[in-house]
């Protein structure tokens, strides 16, 4: 179990880094923010900010063929640009680690975020992907070492779904 001091996110970042991810594939996103900008700020781990979120898929793919562990950050309205290229991750037996921030539920305000919020979980599903909710701070960490076990030990797709009611919804 993780004994680090501080907020959920500063202790997400610390646990990632002592389970040795060093890239950090991205599509800008409030939710992330304290891990991109740890990213971005660290020299010793490689950020990749991407065009859009199944360029993440091959990064993480790519960097399992390098020795390395990436994770993909990426909000729920972004999951349905990854479907397709998951098949790779299925096919190739890649591990892959996902994170997600999730919209379209608690509080939620923009109605765009329905659609995909409400299907996130049933694609990842259809997709192979195990999906782990997490809906409170004291599940973040031991969620994610769950995760991090699941994906990099096991050989597993694993979506940890950082929900609203966590997160927070964002004003619209």
């Amino acid at each position: 179990m993780n004994k680090t001091v501080g907020t959920w996110q500063e202790q997400l970042w610390d646990l990632l880094r002592q389970n040795e991810v060093e890239i950090f594939g991205y599509v800008p996103d409030a939710g992330h923010k304290h891990l991109i900008n740890q990213a971005i700020a660290d020299p010793k781990v490689h950020d990749v900010s991407l065009t859009n979120e199944m360029e993440g898929i091959g990064l993480c793919c790519g960097a399992n063929l390098g020795g390395k562990k990436a994770v993909l950050l990426m909000q729920s309205s972004g999951v349905g640009n990854t479907i397709n290229l998951l098949s790779l991750v299925k096919l190739g037996n890649f591990p892959f680690l996902t994170l997600v921030t999730m919209r379209g539920n608690f509080g939620e305000g923009n109605p765009w975020q329905f659609p995909m919020g409400q299907g996130t979980q049933a694609a990842l599903e259809a997709m192979g992907v195990i999906c782990l909710p997490v809906w409170t701070e004291e599940d973040v960490i031991p969620t994610v070492e769950a995760a991090l076990t699941m994906a990099f030990k096991s050989g597993n797709a694993v979506a940890v779904l950082l929900t609203q009611r966590l997160i927070g919804a964002k004003e619209f």
